[in-house]
């Protein structure tokens, strides 16, 4: 790639502890997905679903094991404002992390956290973060938009005699390559900014 600027943003991205979230294999069990989300609570802190008839459980503990998220650390304004690097970075956290619908071009004072603690090398507790929003996916008070489908199916694959049936490949369109980059940052730059989160899609 020669876009330095890209190259360091996505440097920074792999050594936040983030490679095993994000950089899982693109498989998902769509059936198994649905029954999960169906039947998903949280309970003590636990979310529990049933797929199959089986019961399953993702711990927080489980959660950081399966994608190597570290856990020993501690942990506002307008897009168009940034730094290409940063605004691709912003659409990453809005798409795979965050998983909210609406407005992928708001800037939360959660984003920019996050921004600034991969960019700036801080130590976050990335499964925390991840797990608290799973949960969020599961309670029936704060559903909200589901997400994770490729992280779920690879916690699904690990639990033992747990049939899920036929799994799909995640598409092409939605895993980012460096053509989908190079894409986006020449949309970025003729248009000066606007939303273009549809170039990731």
């Amino acid at each position: 790639m020669d876009n330095p600027g890209m190259v360091s943003m996505f440097k920074a991205l792999t050594a936040s502890g983030l490679l095993g979230f994000l950089g899982c294999p693109a498989v998902i069990y769509e059936a198994a997905l649905i029954d999960f989300f169906k039947n998903a609570l949280v309970w003590d802190g636990v979310v529990i679903s049933t797929v199959a008839g089986k019961l399953v459980e993702i711990s927080e503990e489980f959660f950081a094991e399966t994608f190597e998220l570290p856990v020993e650390v501690s942990m506002s304004g307008k897009k168009k404002e940034m730094k290409i690097d940063f605004r691709l970075l912003c659409d990453i956290m809005a798409k795979t992390i965050s998983v909210k619908a609406g407005s992928f071009d708001a800037m939360t004072q959660e984003k920019f956290l996050m921004i600034a603690g991969i960019t700036c090398g801080v130590q976050v507790n990335w499964n925390k973060i991840f797990f608290n929003i799973l949960k969020d996916m599961v309670t029936v008070e704060t559903r909200q938009a589901r997400g994770y489908a490729i992280q779920i199916s690879l916690q699904l694959e690990n639990i033992l005699n747990l049939e899920l049936g036929e799994s799909i490949e995640f598409p092409s369109s939605k895993i980012l390559i460096e053509k989908t980059v190079h894409r986006y940052i020449i949309l970025n730059e003729r248009v000066g900014g606007e939303d273009v989160t549809d170039v990731l899609e």
